[in-house]
């Protein structure tokens, strides 16, 4: 929903915080990797049960990886290589995060409940690839009602009211299944309409014998001339 709806108006907004930071020396690169870091951190400290401090640092995690583009941009080194460095570091920032909240599910609450983080994790994945792929093939997929901004939003009201920590996982987990089914039927009318009618195999097989004999026929014709052809 932020993709579609918010991120060029907030690239546009953050344009000069990045030509800022560009001017200090740092990269779009350093940026990403201190994302990284930030998230482990919070990771470990949601894991030990220090939610408030987890909250503080998955604030941190979300500034440099809304600023690296900018700074990117900025310094005119936007290039693939970056977007698909930000990419896999993003998954990987969503991993730490869940991986810290489930640790600490599972030392809090009973039963399985702790796997219910690890099933978010799985859906989250589902529609990056369902978006990845899609733009490989040339499609376009972004969009749905729980992408990533609204994820970390999520999970960010969950550390700062704990006791709706876990109704607020079930909730991110149902809109990202709907997200998931929203990108795929997206996807899939964009390919359907263009895929070309099938000929049929009697049909392909009559081309093909057509042709052949087409091709004997002309041979045919080459041998006769040449055979007629009188000599110089």
């Amino acid at each position: 929903m932020f993709d579609g709806r918010f991120r060029a108006e907030a690239e546009r907004t953050l344009k000069p915080v990045g030509a800022q930071i560009k001017r200090t020396g740092i990269t779009a690169d350093q940026l990403t990797v201190m994302g990284v870091a930030m998230a482990a951190a919070a990771s470990l400290a949601v894991a030990n049960g220090a939610l408030r401090a987890g909250l503080l640092l998955l604030i941190l995690t979300a500034l440099p990886d809304v600023l690296d583009g900018a700074v990117a941009k900025a310094s005119g080194t936007a290039s693939p290589r970056g977007a698909f460095f930000d990419s896999v570091a993003d998954r990987f920032t969503d991993a730490l995060l869940l991986l810290g909240v489930a640790w600490y599910l599972a030392s809090t609450q009973p039963g399985r409940i702790a796997v219910l983080p690890m099933a978010v994790l799985g859906a989250s994945m589902l529609i990056s690839y369902e978006r990845a792929k899609a733009e490989a093939l040339g499609y376009e997929a972004k969009g749905g009602i729980m992408e990533r901004a609204e994820r970390l939003i999520a999970l960010g009201l969950g550390l700062l009211f704990n006791q709706l920590l876990v109704p607020i996982l079930w909730v991110m987990l149902v809109l990202t299944g709907v997200t998931a089914v929203q990108r795929f039927v997206k996807v899939w009318k964009q390919a359907s309409a263009e895929v070309p009618a099938r000929p049929s195999r009697e049909r392909t097989r009559s081309r093909r014998q057509a042709d052949r004999r087409v091709a004997r026929s002309t041979s045919r014709q080459v041998r006769r001339r040449t055979q007629l052809r009188p000599p110089r």
